[in-house]
């Protein structure tokens, strides 16, 4: 797999085309498969695919050809689409009077509707045929996870240059070419930048700049508006597959590639990232995380998931299909992971979302958390309104805080909890519907203060008047409730506004 030639884009506009005109598109699948089939292609179950697909039509002909890679008779393919340009391209190849894909092409829908294709190895697409489950050295994965998180994180602001670091099948950048004026993407396997190339020319996509290298190498001293990387981060004992394990010593990769994007932003702008770290004996993973972020950059950094090194070790011994090989082999890849950890004192390896932005504050805001929960993608607009609120937090002490107008969020719903029938609750609980879906505890003070805040009194204002209920000497309220609007403001529960027209 790694070895073999890959098709030219030379009719790439064409195949496109007999693709959209054939409903081979996402849209166009799930009509075609049925919602329980397209379910079941995403946990790499092919047989209800393959049975809602047995007709001759030209759209079965083609789901059959590149998503699932089974061959159709030659016939068929010519009758679908151009197949004979596929096959001077190099997308089929001919066995008697059978085709076959080279490739696994994935339609896959943009964030405005757009018709995408993913171009990745065969059977390396997740929802492809027979998931990913490959050993293979050099093999190029399509769109999985991993990918739609990143690609729903990150900031969709026009911009002016945008840069792929570890570009794989292209996802990310064919997103950035949506909203960047240059796009360039890099990675370390040749091969990846050529099915970047396919990707970007089979959804009709401008070009990209496309560069061989590890990291920022490629680029040089180039700075861009956005740098965007789904890394090879896999915490692993050595660097087996180039599309997960960096070939650096634990989080070595991850470490390096968030420190050296500061110098690689141009003012303004944002890097964002997945990645995994480690969770090491007698250290706080918030320090270790926290000693990544460059100078001149503030960083939101989340925590979305942990597991411990069995976990660990078994997902991704599972994820190169080591678990389908000799038992005594598979312990002995085992052993060899957990040794690893062992001698990193490592406990547990977490997971999460990285963003920085380049502010030169001379207190840059940095803020780590870890976020478990569920959150509404896409996130985009979710991470600017958050640094906007740290620039507005870092801007204003106590007292110029308690000068500001404030407005509850949209869609953030008030939960009385306590015992049935008591006259007060033992407490009150905001919960965000929207973005992060934060849920927080307040007293009584913040719950008012929080629910009468519509843009038209300052929050000096509003306390003076909730002290006035509660009885409450109105200095001592001004003094203790800046720290929960700080809060309060920066978990995104309210928002700063310009206050009543004068």
């Amino acid at each position: 797999m790694s070895t073999t030639s890959l098709p030219t884009s030379d009719h790439a506009a064409e195949l496109r085309a007999a693709f959209l005109a054939n409903g081979f598109t996402a849209d166009g699948l799930l009509e075609l498969l049925g919602a329980p089939a397209y379910a079941a292609l995403a946990r790499s179950e092919t047989v209800p695919a393959l049975r809602a697909t047995r007709g001759d039509g030209p759209l079965a002909c083609l789901v059959r050809l590149f998503l699932l890679q089974q061959p159709v008779p030659h016939v068929h393919a010519v009758a679908a689409f151009p197949a004979d340009l596929a096959l001077a391209d190099g997308w089929l190849r001919r066995e008697g009077d059978e085709v076959h894909a080279t490739v696994d092409v994935r339609p896959y829908g943009g964030p405005d509707g757009e018709d995408w294709f993913i171009v990745s190895d065969l059977g390396c697409s997740v929802g492809g045929a027979g998931g990913i489950g490959s050993r293979e050295e050099g093999v190029v994965l399509g769109v999985g996870g991993a990918s739609t998180t990143l690609a729903g994180i990150t900031v969709r602001t026009p911009v002016g240059s945008a840069l792929d670091v570890g570009t794989g099948s292209g996802i990310q950048a064919l997103h950035a070419a949506q909203h960047a004026t240059r796009v360039t993407a890099t990675d370390v396997n040749p091969r990846a930048l050529e099915f970047t190339r396919l990707t970007l020319a089979l959804s009709g996509a401008p070009e990209a700049e496309l560069l061989a290298g590890s990291l920022f190498e490629p680029v040089g001293e180039a700075t861009y508006d956005l740098i965007v990387s789904n890394p090879p981060f896999v915490i692993s004992p050595g660097a087996r597959l180039t599309y997960r394990d960096g070939g650096m010593g634990g989080d070595d990769l991850c470490r390096t590639l968030v420190q050296q994007a500061g110098a690689r932003l141009n003012p303004g702008g944002y890097a964002q990232f997945l990645g995994n770290w480690q969770h090491v004996e007698g250290e706080d993973w918030h320090d270790r995380v926290r000693s990544w972020v460059p100078r001149g950059c503030d960083a939101w950094i989340v925590q979305r998931d942990v597991q411990d090194v069995t976990q660990y070790a078994e997902l991704w011994l599972r994820d190169a299909g080591d678990h389908r090989t000799d038992p005594a082999e598979y312990a002995s890849r085992y052993e060899d992971w957990l040794d690893e950890f062992e001698a990193r004192k490592t406990k547990s390896v977490g997971f999460g979302w990285i963003t920085l932005r380049r502010s030169d504050a001379a207190e840059p805001s940095i803020v780590i958390e870890e976020w478990p929960h569920s959150v509404e993608q896409p996130l985009g607009e979710t991470v600017l309104a958050h640094f906007a609120r740290q620039d507005y937090l870092r801007d204003h002490d106590d007292a110029a805080l308690l000068e500001g107008y404030f407005a509850l969020t949209e869609e953030v719903v008030q939960e009385q909890v306590g015992a049935p029938g008591a006259e007060d609750p033992e407490h009150v609980v905001l919960r965000q519907h929207r973005g992060m879906r934060r849920a927080t505890k307040v007293d009584t003070v913040g719950a008012g203060f929080a629910g009468v805040c519509d843009g038209s009194l300052t929050a000096g204002r509003i306390l003076d008047a909730i002290a006035q209920l509660v009885q409450e000497d109105p200095v001592v309220l001004r003094d203790r409730t800046p720290e929960a609007i700080r809060m309060l403001v920066e978990q995104g529960f309210l928002e700063p506004v310009a206050g009543p027209a004068q």
